[in-house]
This record gives structure tokens, sequence and C-alpha cells, in this order.
């Protein structure tokens, strides 16, 4: 018998050699791309700042959180929210704003508790009350968490995304001069209420406002729910806890019911509609602007996209740079050293970079509005109408941007996830959590599918007005050339080049997903107009064209971010630009593959120019790869931010990953050996048979 032939075993090389090699040559300044990424020097010095701080507090540890009971998660995260406190009191406010844009990456669950009361209950009154009020529930302890800590009273058990459809009243008694806010129906229970299991003493409720047994439309109260010095439920309050979630343990989700609960008429938040003591209810000109402060929460979530994508993203490529698998030589290669993995992963670095860029321009446009709403006050006429037209256009552009951003990290998370293989599905590897805690952002602030709909409509209505000559926004000027005054569309100008080269320029893809996008809003006014042909309303035409106005939305949200990402290719210093066009390139490419039917429909590529694009997102990917860990290392998280040993800036994973589960997991005698066990492996194959039966004996 021929001995059996063995392979040679493969070199092995240590991990912290193979990413070196990985930082020796750099195509770009690394420190001068994660200032540009941050917006500066002076923001990354502060980032770098607060991380440290965050490490080195022993509050703020993170690494064993999978460990963690749901009782001790919870007391863990209301230990933070002190110190938390004192400091947002303590340090300005850019300060502030930084450390939560950190923390939601290091802890979501916590970042999302303290964030109800500062970001949604403080900000309803920021955003919905007087002066006055304002004054008032400051003077009580609202900003400074002293006396209240407040949540927020939106969603109910049977109404979310429908805010016109809450079934919470709020009736005035001019007897009393007070509002009785009640839940009439089970479906009225307000439901995923963060902090109002434990912790919240009160709560922004919106309900609608009842005059003289007319409706007014959903308004917002502020609800005493415990007492502040007991901490017992108030009379007419009943919550309880919804207990164990997807993720985001560390909030503390509750429901709530009002069982004729008094409040003063004062409690009633009157920025914009105000009711008298004599009972009349005034409302403003421009009820819509009161919907303006709603935005913040979406604007939000396309820089915690871009932020959690950046953390997942790193702890990928660093693992892929490192691991290594097969190979036909002595060594085994790295896995980012295959096409199909530089394929996986090097169009989401792209990705990410779009989504920094789209994120920072949103925040711009976010501030501007509110500025301009704050300046505006009362006022109608040519302003007033200017800042709807404004507010309507953020308002569309933040919603379709929440729900395009959101599902696109979610979607960079799981492959980054999957690309670690089996590690992946560890808790202890930073991913398998990050999915669960992040899956949240595609349905609260607005289920995505609905968000997507009402950027949709905006769309066709945009494009309706452009038919009339009505101007259009800076970010729809690619209809320009797609929709005449009369009503035609103007065919689009296809591609004229043919090489890799020449399709995938950056002026040629941005006129590409313009011709693309332009075509899907087309198609959504033309079933839009069909439905209304049909003799349908105007809302059941929007209903029948959902399908389009969805479709439509989605290219207008890859258009916006390649727009946006051209725009800081231009601005970015020389050093950095070569590396971000081609990563705009790459993102502008891969996805125009990805929808390739698009583009062959609008006409603007035809088939060999796909196949053009194709070749060219292969040699970007093979580029990019040369720079993998040098773009990731640029976003700037340290170790702790990372908190994964798949992820370790120096690349020692597998002794960090096999310490790190050891310490955690220490060696114990099995707990039910004696009670399940043993049992089991010492039971015998005797069984009682019954009787002898006298039937078998005559035989």
């Amino acid at each position: 018998m021929s001995p059996i032939s063995a392979s040679p075993t493969p070199k092995t090389i240590d991990p912290r050699d193979s990413i070196a090699q990985e930082r020796k040559a750099p195509g770009f300044p690394i420190r001068e791309l994660t200032y540009w990424i941050d917006g500066g020097k002076k923001a990354t010095e502060l980032k770098e700042y607060i991380m440290l701080e965050l490490e080195r507090d022993p509050l703020w540890r993170v690494n064993d959180n999978p460990n963690l009971t749901l009782a001790e998660t919870r007391e863990r995260s209301m230990k933070k929210i002190r110190r938390l406190a004192d400091q947002a009191m303590s340090h300005p406010l850019e300060n502030t704003m930084v450390r939560m844009s950190i923390i939601s990456v290091v802890d979501p669950g916590f970042w999302t508790r303290f964030g109800v009361h500062f970001g949604l209950f403080v900000g309803s009154l920021q955003g919905q009350a007087t002066p006055a009020q304002l004054a008032y529930w400051m003077e009580k302890g609202a900003l400074s968490m002293q006396g209240i800590t407040g949540c927020f009273g939106m969603t109910e058990l049977g109404h979310g995304s429908n805010l016109a459809g809450l079934e919470t009243t709020a009736t005035f008694d001019a007897a009393t001069d007070e509002f009785v806010v009640h839940s009439p129906t089970l479906t009225s229970t307000k439901w995923w209420i963060g902090g109002a299991a434990h912790t919240a003493t009160h709560c922004s409720v919106y309900a609608q406002l009842i005059v003289d047994g007319r409706r007014y439309g959903t308004k917002t109260f502020v609800v005493q729910l415990r007492d502040t010095k007991t901490f017992e439920l108030m009379p007419g309050v009943n919550i309880g806890d919804l207990g164990k979630k997807m993720g985001r343990d560390q909030i503390d989700n509750g429901w709530i019911r009002f069982t004729y609960v008094r409040i003063p008429r004062s409690h009633m938040l009157m920025k914009h509609t105000k009711v008298l003591r004599s009972g009349k209810v005034i409302e403003p000109p421009l009820a819509q602007l009161a919907y303006g402060a709603l935005i913040q929460g979406r604007v939000s979530m396309v820089s915690d996209s871009a932020n959690v994508a950046k953390r997942a993203l790193t702890i990928a490529t660093r693992y892929a740079s490192v691991r290594r698998q097969f190979g036909d030589g002595a060594i085994e290669t790295k896995l980012l050293d295959y096409p199909i993995h530089q394929h996986r992963l090097l169009p989401l670095v792209a990705q990410t970079f779009a989504m920094i860029f789209a994120a920072r321009e949103m925040n711009s446009s976010y501030r501007q509005l509110m500025n301009e709403l704050g300046r505006l006050g009362d006022a109608t006429g040519a302003k007033a109408n200017e800042a709807i037209k404004n507010l309507k256009e953020t308002h569309a552009t933040s919603a379709g941007l929440k729900a395009f951003c959101t599902w696109m990290c979610l979607n960079i998370i799981d492959q980054c996830r999957q690309s670690l293989g089996g590690h992946g599905y560890s808790a202890y590897t930073g991913l398998a959590q990050a999915y669960s805690d992040f899956a949240v952002h595609c349905t609260w602030e607005g289920d995505n599918t609905i968000l997507t709909l009402q950027c949709g409509r905006y769309l066709v209505a945009t494009a309706l007005d452009a038919r009339k000559g009505q101007p259009l926004p800076a970010n729809l000027k690619y209809l320009t050339h797609a929709v005449a005054q009369k009503g035609k569309a103007l065919p689009a100008e296809p591609c004229t080049g043919s090489t890799a080269e020449e399709v995938s320029e950056l002026h040629v893809l941005v006129a590409a997903w313009g011709s693309v996008a332009a075509n899907a809003i087309l198609s959504a006014v033309s079933a839009f107009e069909a439905g209304q042909a049909k003799g349908m309303s105007k809302d059941n035409a929007y209903e029948f064209s959902s399908a389009a106005r969805l479709h439509a939305a989605r290219m207008h949200s890859y258009t916006y971010l390649l727009q946006q990402f051209v725009v800081q290719v231009e601005q970015s210093p020389a050093a950095l630009r070569p590396v971000l066009t081609l990563l705009a390139r790459l993102f502008g490419a891969h996805s125009a593959v990805q929808h390739s039917g698009e583009f062959l429909q609008s006409g603007f590529y035809s088939g060999s120019q796909i196949e053009a694009l194709k070749t060219f997102v292969n040699s970007a990917c093979t580029e990019v790869r040369k720079d993998a860990i040098p773009l990731t290392d640029a976003f700037g998280y340290t170790d702790y931010i990372i908190n994964s040993p798949l992820g370790r800036y120096d690349g020692d994973v597998y002794e960090k990953y096999f310490d790190l589960v050891t310490s955690l997991n220490p060696q114990k005698p099995v707990p039910y050996f004696d009670s399940l066990i043993r049992p089991l492996l010492e039971r015998t194959n005797e069984s009682e048979l019954g009787p002898e039966l006298e039937i078998d004996q005559e035989e």
C-alpha cells in the first residue's frame, strides 16, 4: 500500500506582519483624509480626545457586553446617564454632539436611551414650545435632567408612520382650563416608548386636539408620568415594560395608557397652534412648518449610517488583510487578494464614502432650513412660500436618504459579517450585535418604505410643476433636459464612449445616473397620470403609482449620493483628489452595473458599454485594494471604538480573539451535568413490557 502523499504545510505568517505590509506605501496622506472626512483637523482632534476619554473611563467598558443580562445591560446604561448629563451641561454643544456621534457607534443602545431625552423630548420642547414655555421647562430641569427625565410619546400600538391617524386624545375642558389626555382604545396605547418603562418622569405626548367637539389634528402635550420624588405613577397613568428586543436592550422601551389624565392648558406646546382660555383655537397660517423639527431624527440617521458602516468595514478589511486561505504556493493567500473578496468589500467602501459626504450636505441643508424657519416667525408672503418650498425639499430628501442610507448600512454590516466566515457569527467579533442594533433604523423615525414613497411623491409633484415652468431645486436639475414645459419628455443623450475609461468618467456617470433617475421619475409621473385618467382621486392616483414612486426615489437617491460625492471630490485637497475620484467612479459604476437594466432602458448605455463598465469595476477594485487598509485607517476609529478582536489595528487577531473568548467564558464544571446530562447518559434500554397475555401462552 503506497503512502498517502500530503501537501506541504503552508508557511505561517504573523498576522501583524501581514497588516503592516498594507501600510508601507499608502497612495495618499492618511491623516489628511481623516481630516477631510471629519471636517478638519480640529474636529479630528476633538474626536480623538473623546475616544480616549471614553476608553479610559471604567463606566464605558464595552468588551463584555455580549455576556450581560437584560437587567445588567439596562443598569449599566443608567449608570452612564448622570455622567453624560453632567458633561452635556458643562461642555460646549459641539463637544456634546461629537461625543454622541461616537457613542452611537460604541454603544448604540445607550445612545438611544440618552438621545430619547435630549434629542426627542428636549427637541420637541425646542421645536414646539413658545419661548415662555421653553423657559418654564428649562427651569424645571428638562435640559439638565435635574428633576425631569423625558420620553417621546408618538408611536401607538395601532399607528406608527401615520401621524394624523393617532388615536390618543387631548380634549379641552373649558370649565377647569385643562386638557384631558385619554387612550380611548387598546390600539391607542403608546407603544415602543423609549425610557417609559423605568426612566421617564414626563412625556411629550402626541394626541388629537379636541375643542368643543371639533378635532384640530395631532398636537404635542407634556404629560407627567411619575411623581419626581417617589417615582410612583401619576393618577390615570399606566405603564408597562416591552421587555427583550432584537437589539438595543440598553433602552427601556415601554407602553403607556392614559385614563382621563388632566394637565394644565399651558402644557400643550403652542409655538404653532394655540388654544386660548376661552377655548378659541388659533391655527398658524403655515401649519406644515410645525413639522420642520421632526426632520432632525432622519438627518441624524444618515450620519449614523455612515459612522456605523465605517466601523463594520474597518473590521472586515483588516481581517481580510490578515486571514489567509488556500493558494498555490507555500504561503496561503490573503482573503483581500482574491478578486471576489475585493468585489465583496471594496464597492462597500466606496458606498460608505458616498454616505459620509451625503450626510455632510444633508446636515448643512437642515441647519440652513431651521435657521430660515427660526427667522420666519409668523410671516407670510414670498418669504413664507420660499420657506415652505425649502421645507418640502429638505423633508423629501431627508426621508429618501434616511431610508436609502439605513438600508445600505444594514446591508454593509451583514456583508461584512458574512465576509468574516464562521467568526462573524460570534457575539465577540462585533458585527452580529451591530446588525441587531442597527436594524431598527429601518423602521423607526418612519418606516423606510413609507419614507421612500414620500420622497417619490415629492419627485412626481416636482416634475409636474417643472412641466408648468416652475424652477427645479438644485439636486433635481437633471430633470431640466428630461421634462419640457409642454409635457414632452426629451430623449436622453446617450453615452458616446466605448472604452472602460470613457464610460466611467465622473461627468459621464453623473449624466448617466441623471438620465436613469429622470426616466424613473417620468415613469412614476406616467403611472400617476394613468391613475387620474381612470378617474382616481389625487391620493388614490399616488397609491396607484406607488411601485413606480418607490423605484424613482431609489434611483434619485443614488443620483444624489453621486452628486454630493463629486462636489466633495472637486473641493478636496489635491493630494486626496485621485483616490476620492477613484472611489466616486467605483461607486457610480458599480451601482450602475447592479442596475444595468435601468441604463439600457433609459438609452444612456448600450449593452457593450455596460460590459465596459464591468471591466472598469474590475480594474477599480484592483486599484482600491492597494489602499484598502489605509482607506479604512483614515476613518480614524481606535481599537476601543472598533471593539472587535478581528478588527485590531495591529492585526493580532487570533491571540486577542482567543484571549477575549476564554477570559469571558472561563472553564467551569457543567452546571446541569447531574440534573440532565448524567441521566441521559446512564439511562438503560429496559422498558416495561406489561403483563404476559394468555393468548400468547396458547400458542
